[in-house]
Order: C-alpha cells, then structure tokens, then sequence
C-alpha cells in the first residue's frame, strides 16, 4: 500500500530504460555506438529478436520479430546473443538506485519500474527533481541513459515516460491531465489493440480526446467490462498504488508485443524468457510460489488465464518453466489467432525458506538450485550457452537463443 496521507495526492515516476539489452552491449563495446545492434537469437537458428536498439529501428526491426526477417530488413545490423543474467546484474544496480529515493519500488520487469516518491519529497525536494536526479545518476553511475515520466499515477507516468524517448523526461501536471492525454491516439490506451484501435476508428475515434467524449454506455455495450476500463483510462483515473515486491502476493512479468505474434514457437522463446526473469526475481526477494498463471491476450483483446498449482512452492526456472509451457499449451489450444501479450506469474508466495521438497529428488533439485544461483556468473564469463537447461532447450531449441526485452 502506499503510504500517503490522505491529503497527499501521490506523485509516481515510472522509469523506463532506453533500449536497455542493446545499450548494455553498446556501453560495455564502445565500437558498436552508431550502428545498428539485435540482440536476440541468430538468424541461422530459427532464433527471435529481443531488443533492438534505435538505430536498428530505423529499419523496421522490432522486438519479437523473427531475427531472419529483421536480418533482411537490416543485413547490416550486428546480431549479439542475449546475456539475461549480466543486464539482471546490471538492473540491481539500477534498483539499488531506485531505492535511495523511496522504498516504494515496483518493478515491472528488469529495465523498468513504478516509484512512489510522494513520501520522499520531505527529504529530497519535488517529485520532478527527483526524477531528473535519478535519471542523473543512473547515467553517472550505470553509464546507461533512462526515459522518466512523472505524474499523479501509473497510468499518465507509464505513457510520458515513453513520449519522447529516446533520453525523454516529462512531467504530467495534475491540472493538465486533460490537455495532455486529449491529443494522443487512442492506441495510448492501455488494451486498446490493433482490433480494439479498428473498432474505435469505425466509430471515427482516433484520439483520447475523442474517447472521452463516447458515454460509458455506449463503451460498455462494445466492449463489454473493457468498457469502464477505456472510460476510466481516457479521463486518467488510475488508483492502483505502487506495491513494492517484496510486500506483492504474486511476482509476474508480461511483455505486450509490438506486432501480434502468431508462431507457437516465439511464443514459447518469450514465455521462457519471462519465466526466468520471474524466477530471479523471487530469489532476488528469497521467495517461493505455489501457482503458476500464464495469461494470454488475444488480438481482439480477449483474455484468458491458466494456472496450476505446484506440490512444493518453488523458486526454481526450470520447475515454474515445465508449469508455465504446459499452460501456453493448453491456453492456445483454447484459442486460434494471433496474440497480443504474453504473461507469467507466481502466487502463493513464502519467504520460509521451507519447500522444494517434491519437485524434484534431492540431487536433482540442488543441482537446479546451483544452476540458478551461479548461471550469471558463468554466462557473463563463458556466453549465454555456457549453461543450458536441458529440457528448456529442447521445448524451444527451434528459437531459444535470446532473451525478452519487458
């Protein structure tokens, strides 16, 4: 919860990492700056782009696109295999930052999170010289450049953050939330999908500002529940507070696609990627779960859940992964057509320390746990194939080679 009086009117900063596996590669091999960078899975190996940076988006490479089509549209670009666990190394310094300002951090994946600084301003002066003073010193100290969006919540601060990236800072006035949302294209809703942007330019809606002239009726009998949701949204509500993980009941990660994405086999690679960093991040916080849920949202904006509850509460990839795979199996088996995004969570979570006692024989599972614990070191001495989980690789050896960029 947050903790702000209720004369407090909160004040978050969502932070949001410019190109962040691809400026890692660009910081740490200065001979790459100015060229276009992949960083995914090789062409040659069926493999999926997970980051590109912004020189290579010039070219129409994007995120989850297979990386033979994004090496056609840029034969120049070079292609680097992802290093999750290092960027993971790389983000705990970044959090560690994050948490100077304010305990009130919530993560949404590794180059990414909500703060809620109202408490914070007392000690360090107003929310918008907060956010330039940790924008500051992330490019100080991590040598990597960060767009900041600050405004009255989590909606209105997720989209500014993202206006004017790259190296963007914009600031969202409580008294201006109209005049700021107003312009921009509908598609600036959350869930509004290529479906749910053709539905409201039949309607000859193409702005917010159009939107939130449309009566909640009349949202509510096209889009069913959606309805409220793009009613609140188009007027700026959004009350959810920042929950830190430590205090969360579920750790999950989900990434929206910027294309929908059809081929079982990405959507595989991806799951996977989220599923480890759902992992670390439970380990990072010495939590365990019980249930793993894999949401999957369609490109009409229909949703569905699975889940399945695990005997032990783990922390383990490789025992969330058998879970979460079997989940994406029977959630597309459920549905045909493209998809629009993909997500992993764990819930039932406890920070005994006791569990992980039926998932796996006893030197199974302390193999699995050395894996987990060391791989980061390993990989960023030897490379990304210096550990491979066995039965991961084969579900997905016909496109892991990279990792997701959330």
């Amino acid at each position: 919860m947050n903790a702000n009086s209720e004369e407090e009117e909160a004040v978050i900063v969502h932070v949001d990492m410019d190109a962040f596996y691809a400026s890692v590669e660009e910081r740490d091999r200065p001979e790459l700056v100015g060229k276009p960078v992949i960083v995914g899975g090789s062409p040659e190996r069926r493999g999926v782009v997970a980051a590109a940076n912004y020189v290579a988006r010039k070219f129409g490479v994007h995120s989850a696109m297979p990386s033979i089509t994004a090496r056609r549209l840029c034969p120049h670009a070079v292609f680097l295999p992802s290093r999750i666990d290092y960027y993971a190394e790389v983000s705990l310094h970044i959090r560690a930052i994050f948490e100077r300002f304010t305990p009130l951090v919530e993560p949404l994946s590794l180059d990414e999170a909500f703060l809620d600084v109202t408490g914070s301003e007392p000690l360090f002066g107003p929310a918008v010289e907060i956010g330039r003073k940790i924008k500051q010193v992330i490019g100080e100290e991590v040598r990597l450049v960060a767009s900041v969006g600050v405004a009255p919540n989590k909606f209105l601060a997720k989209i500014a953050s993202d206006l004017e990236k790259p190296d963007g800072f914009v600031v969202v006035e409580p008294d201006r939330v109209s005049s700021f949302l107003d312009p921009l294209p509908v598609e600036r809703i959350w869930g509004v999908g290529r479906q749910g942007s053709q539905v409201f330019h039949r309607l000859g809606i193409r702005t917010i500002g159009q939107l939130r002239q449309l009566p909640l009726d009349v949202l509510q009998q096209r889009f069913g529940a959606g309805g409220e949701h793009f009613w609140r949204l188009a007027r700026g509500v959004d009350d959810r507070p920042v929950v830190p993980e430590r205090e969360a009941k579920s750790v999950s990660h989900e990434t929206t696609f910027e294309r929908d994405v059809d081929d079982r086999d990405v959507l595989r690679a991806w799951l996977l990627d989220l599923t480890e960093q759902v992992g670390w991040r439970l380990r990072q916080h010495g939590l365990r779960g019980r249930t793993v849920q894999v949401k999957i949202r369609f490109a009409d904006f229909s949703t569905i859940t699975r889940s399945h509850t695990l005997p032990e509460v783990t922390n383990l990839t490789e025992g969330l992964w058998q879970a979460a795979e079997e989940l994406l199996r029977k959630g597309l088996q459920a549905r045909r057509g493209p998809v629009r995004l993909l997500g992993v969570g764990v819930s039932g979570l406890d920070d005994s320390g006791v569990g992980q006692g039926l998932l796996f024989d006893r030197e199974e599972r302390q193999k699995q746990g050395r894996l987990d614990s060391v791989k980061d070191q390993l990989k960023h001495r030897f490379g990304p194939d210096a550990l491979r989980r066995g039965s991961a690789l084969r579900n997905v050896k016909k496109t892991r080679n990279g990792e997701s960029c959330g």
